[in-house]
């Protein structure tokens, strides 16, 4: 039922696999990326879709969304994937694609948000689950999670915690309903 997105070391994909979740295909955006192995490892279908092997997001998304598709994937799960989708994307999963972030949206959306929370000097930051649009970090909320900032040495362990809880929680119950 759940197609996770991922571009780097999957350990958000890690949570949802130790959560016992019904994760049947990995996508990434990148060769070698180290979720891949991750997914292999779990005996979950994988493959990467580099932007440099399509003309443009449009294709690139329309063949990620029919791979998807074709391994009965209902729910897509953005963990870690440094990518915005493209409508061709989006209308194939319909309110059923959702993203972990680590700043308490609207606040410090992008790639950036732990470095621009630290910059604007703010107390609390925290993980924030949403639902994705085409906008950058800007689809409706699912679920936040305030995460003080000091101690700044631990913050991003703490961040990945939280997220590594979160995420796995609200996925269940989203593939509940």
């Amino acid at each position: 039922m759940i197609g996770v997105l991922v571009s780097g070391e999957g350990t958000n994909l890690q949570a949802l696999l130790d959560a016992q979740l019904p994760v049947l295909a990995v996508a990434s955006s990148r060769n070698g990326a180290p979720a891949l192995a991750r997914a292999a490892a779990a005996g979950v279908a994988a493959a990467s879709f580099p932007l440099a092997d399509f003309d443009g997001r449009e294709q690139r998304d329309g063949t990620m969304a029919n791979w998807l598709q074709e391994r009965g994937v209902r729910l897509v799960v953005c963990a870690g994937y440094m990518h915005l989708l493209t409508t061709v994307f989006l209308e194939r999963f319909p309110r059923r694609i959702v993203n972990v972030h680590p700043s308490l949206l609207p606040d410090f959306p992008g790639a950036r948000a732990v470095e621009d929370a630290l910059a604007a000097g703010v107390a609390t930051t925290g993980v924030t689950v949403h639902f994705v649009d085409e906008g950058l970090d800007t689809g409706p909320i699912v679920r936040r999670v305030p995460v003080s900032v000091e101690p700044r040495e631990t913050l991003v362990e703490r961040l990945h915690d939280v997220e590594h809880l979160i995420l796995p929680e609200v996925v269940r119950e989203l593939c509940e309903r």
